[in-house]
């Protein structure tokens, strides 16, 4: 007579693939255990943010999904970013495509290289390729001698998209940009708690609505703290390119102008600035304070270590795939500004001013 064989049930694929313990995966994403087995096993009863979080984890955990639970594309969605060199646009961008990555969406990095595709070109190919929508990142939009017609002319045409940094309130879609009048006077305050009373300001084209804007907060703050009249607060404004060359000749001329503190406009411009106060055989802080902008990867660890006011990325970044999402989705969004404070963040390029 036969007897029955008491076969253990079978553990869920997943497990074959040498997959960390359940309580590992439910920990990283905030779940019960139960609630993490229904997902790992494709089980109904989840609700889809739930569910994201917990392939969220999967992957952070780093183990390859159950084939299975493979991610499905929704769809693609452009990023058009200015540059790669100036490392605060790489940072938006992963914080983009992460998002994007989350909510199932293909992201597509599109790079305007000297020589290379311009943005209408870039925006002509992702259009071709039926991308769901577009973030353009400090584009032709924040430029303010640029023809809006090519953002009004998407609209037309139904491709949802969103533009950071740089507002224009001639076209009705959702802008996210930091605060830049108050990132300059929160530098100047810095500077002047410092004893510092002759400051400069490193900045790009006024062109730029961001540098006209950290321009204007910037005067306004040589006012408000030092008393300073408009005209004798722009002598101390020296406009001139968002690049390591371009601090290096506004910081030049701001020390001629006997400027003891410099407030700049990028760190890469920071860079720049800290270099010319070297090659006049002086020092930063001792000499000269010197204040960045954006709190780039990796600025904490120049010599010395950067003072900057901090661009709130990883919020901007995630509000602006929030708000091009709800349009791919067809849902009504508000059409403005939605602006974030950002922070100072006080390291080793600033001192008390010399006596």
């Amino acid at each position: 007579m036969g007897g029955v064989t008491n076969t253990p049930p079978r553990a869920p694929d997943w497990a074959d693939r040498g997959a960390p313990r359940l309580a590992d995966i439910a920990v990283q994403a905030g779940v019960s255990e139960a609630t993490a087995s229904r997902v790992l096993n494709g089980k109904p009863g989840v609700a889809t943010g739930t569910r994201q979080r917990v392939l969220a984890a999967l992957d952070i955990v780093g183990y390859e999904r159950p084939l299975r639970l493979k991610r499905h594309s929704a769809g693609l969605v452009g990023l058009i970013v200015p540059e790669l060199s100036n490392p605060i646009f790489p940072a938006f961008a992963q914080v983009v495509e992460q998002v994007l990555a989350g909510h199932g969406y293909t992201p597509m990095l599109c790079t305007q290289m000297p020589g290379g595709a311009t943005e209408d070109e870039l925006v002509e190919q992702l259009e071709e390729r039926r991308v769901s929508g577009i973030v353009f990142l400090s584009g032709l939009h924040a430029d303010t001698t640029a023809d809006p017609t090519r953002y009004l002319e998407l609209v037309g045409r139904g491709t949802p998209f969103v533009l950071i940094n740089g507002y224009n309130e001639n076209i009705p879609v959702s802008f996210v940009s930091p605060d830049d009048r108050a990132a300059a006077r929160m530098a100047v305050r810095h500077l002047v708690d410092l004893g510092h009373d002759r400051i400069g300001l490193a900045i790009g084209p006024t062109r730029y609505v961001p540098s006209r804007r950290k321009a204007e907060g910037f005067t306004a703050a040589l006012h408000e703290f030092l008393g300073l009249a408009q005209g004798e607060a722009e002598r101390l404004v020296q406009r001139t390119l968002f690049t390591v060359e371009g601090g290096h000749a506004a910081a030049s001329a701001l020390l001629d102008e006997g400027c003891t503190a410099m407030v700049c406009g990028s760190d890469m411009m920071a860079l720049g600035a800290v270099r010319a106060v070297r090659e006049r055989g002086l020092s930063v802080p001792g000499d000269v304070s010197v204040v960045g902008f954006d709190d780039s990867p990796l600025i904490a660890f120049t010599d010395p270590p950067l003072t900057t006011v901090r661009q709130p990325v990883q919020a901007m970044a995630t509000a602006a795939v929030g708000a091009l999402l709800e349009e791919i989705q067809g849902n009504p969004i508000q059409h403005t500004e939605f602006v974030f404070q950002p922070e100072l963040v006080v390291r080793g390029s600033t001192a008390q001013a010399p006596r």
